[in-house]
C-alpha cells in the first residue's frame, strides 16, 4: 500500500478540504430545505412547502406581497407571520441570477432551471390524473416534502 505524501497535519488538512467540498456539493439543489415552523404550517397546509432556494428573494417578496391573490386563492396571513416567513424565504433564497427586480419570476415552473430539468416531460404526463400540473412536485419527486429533488429519486407516474 502506498503512503500518502506529506505530514500528518497535511493529510488532515487535505481530508478536511475533501469533507468541506463534499458538504458544499451536497448543499446544492438536491439537499434538504432549511426549515421554519411558520413556513411549514402556512405554506405546507396547501401545497409542498417549496424550498426557498427555488426562487430569488425578489420573487419571494412579490409572492408574499400578493397572498390575497395567491395563484387564484386568498392565502392571506397576519402581518407578523407574513414578515417572518418573508424573512426566512429571503434569507435562504436563490441568487438572483440576473433576474429583473421589476418583473420577478412568480412561478418555480417558469424558472430556467425548472424548464431545463423538465423539458422532456410530455404535456400528457403533466395533465395526467397522477400528476395534474407541473407545480405538483411530489407526484414525481418522493422527497419534495423534505426539499429533496434528487434526479435519482424521480419516479414519473405512468
Amino acid at each position: 500500500m502506498k503512503r500518502m505524501p506529506g505530514t500528518g497535519a497535511t493529510r488532515v488538512a487535505i481530508a478536511a478540504v475533501v469533507v468541506l467540498a463534499t458538504t458544499a456539493m451536497a448543499s446544492g439543489p438536491t439537499s434538504a430545505a432549511p426549515t421554519n415552523p411558520q413556513w411549514l404550517a402556512e405554506c405546507g397546509s396547501c401545497h409542498v412547502p417549496y424550498p426557498p432556494r427555488m426562487l430569488p428573494a425578489n420573487s419571494w417578496r412579490a409572492i408574499m406581497d400578493r397572498l390575497d391573490s395567491h395563484f387564484g386563492t386568498d392565502a392571506s396571513i397576519d402581518a407578523a407571520t407574513r414578515a417572518s416567513i418573508g424573512t426566512f424565504l429571503a434569507a435562504h433564497a436563490a441568487s438572483d441570477g440576473g433576474a429583473s427586480p421589476s418583473s420577478p419570476v412568480l412561478r418555480i415552473t417558469e424558472t430556467a432551471r425548472f424548464i431545463r430539468k423538465h423539458h422532456r416531460i410530455s404535456a400528457t404526463t403533466w395533465r395526467s390524473d397522477k400528476v395534474g400540473n407541473p407545480a405538483n412536485c411530489d407526484a414525481c419527486h418522493g422527497g419534495a416534502d423534505r426539499g429533496s429533488f434528487s434526479d435519482h429519486d424521480v419516479r414519473i407516474p405512468r
